[in-house]
């Protein structure tokens, strides 16, 4: 499906060209459930959102008004779950790409919680939503002086007993 433009006003009354995508890949280089979840639904509600283009910071306006489905990206969704069902009134599917990994030991990823709040969340979340709706991603895989082989299977066979069935 070829992505069509529109024309929207904007929150400063300008007009400007809008994409229209069906499917938003919402948060790759952004954790919006995770830190953004109140002003992706403010935007939602205003039905356009501003993307700047990393490479050269040229405004891109995307139009919710064909979106169908959102794919989250994050690596703690508990605070977009009170807002998931804005999503279900307007008939947005979504599901989760969940970042669930172990370098607390290594403290590598020191603005995230607990790594035993993590699996909790997800297992609440894939009950509320159905696990067919959360995907697992251990990522990155890391290798060092500190994380052998060993180490690293060991972390990830953990967190996927945790996980199973979920």
């Amino acid at each position: 499906m070829v992505n069509e433009k529109i024309l929207i006003c904007t929150d400063s009354g300008e007009t400007v060209e809008a994409m229209t995508p069906v499917i938003i890949s919402a948060s790759r280089s952004t954790d919006i459930p995770a830190f953004y979840s109140k002003w992706f639904f403010d935007r939602i509600n205003k039905g356009y959102c501003v993307w700047r283009n990393p490479f050269n910071q040229k405004p891109n306006y995307v139009s919710f008004s064909k979106c169908k489905a959102v794919v989250f990206w994050t690596k703690n969704p508990e605070p977009i779950i009170p807002y998931l069902s804005e999503l279900e009134k307007r008939g947005i599917c979504y599901y989760f790409h969940i970042t669930l990994n172990d370098y607390a030991h290594e403290r590598l990823e020191p603005n995230v919680p607990p790594v035993a709040e993590r699996i909790d969340t997800f297992r609440r979340l894939a009950t509320k939503i159905g696990k067919e709706r959360v995907i697992w991603r251990f990522d990155p895989l890391l290798l060092s002086n500190e994380i052998s082989m060993d180490v690293l299977l060991k972390r990830i066979g953990n967190i996927g007993r945790q996980l199973k069935g979920y």
